[in-house]
């Protein structure tokens, strides 16, 4: 069984099994999409829209377009938390991969405590159909994306409030970060 997929079919195993970040990254991205540039998560300054179109499996939160964001939001007990420290993709299948951006760094916290960031890209574009007007792909018909980023992800917290807070920078004057006030019930 696998962390993140109880589907599989797979015996149980004494250690659950890695998950596949870059999988999960192409699910962030399509999340991403299946929004309308008004109500895209990375431009919510509240949380507010941080519900929306959100799977069954895994609970993903957005970073900003630059600047930073404060946000509230209510997270369904029992899912992990996925989320980019720093991230960017590519439209378009003839580019190949996103490249790793060898000069990003990020970092975040989880209750105070340290959340480790593991880099992760996708090994070949992916499609993506999203929503009319969307930030990914602006288009709502299959369009290849590819993306890398520096990801985090946080097993199920306990019921109650969290603070969480991530970001990164590429090196230079670009930066983003986000602190979510999360209520798990």
């Amino acid at each position: 069984m696998t962390f993140l997929n109880p589907h599989t079919g797979a015996a149980p195993t004494s250690e659950p099994e890695a998950p596949d970040l870059a999988h999960l990254a192409a699910r962030w991205v399509s999340w991403v999409a299946r929004h309308r540039r008004p109500t895209s998560p990375i431009a919510d300054r509240s949380g507010r829209h941080a519900g929306h179109h959100q799977p069954a499996d895994v609970w993903f939160l957005a970073g900003t377009h630059g600047g930073s964001a404060q946000r509230n939001c209510v997270v369904p007990a029992g899912r992990p938390l996925f989320f980019p420290a720093f991230c960017w993709w590519q439209v378009g299948g003839e580019t190949g991969p996103a490249e790793a951006d060898l000069n990003a760094t990020g970092h975040a916290q989880l209750d105070g405590l340290p959340i480790a960031l593991t880099p992760a890209g996708s090994a070949e574009p992916f499609p993506v159909r999203g929503f009319f007007n969307n930030v990914v792909t602006m288009w709502p018909w299959s369009v290849p994306v590819s993306c890398w980023g520096l990801w985090g992800l946080i097993p199920p917290p306990r019921p109650g409030r969290h603070d969480l807070s991530f970001g990164g920078t590429d090196g230079g004057r670009f930066w983003v970060e986000a602190q979510y006030q999360i209520e798990v019930r």
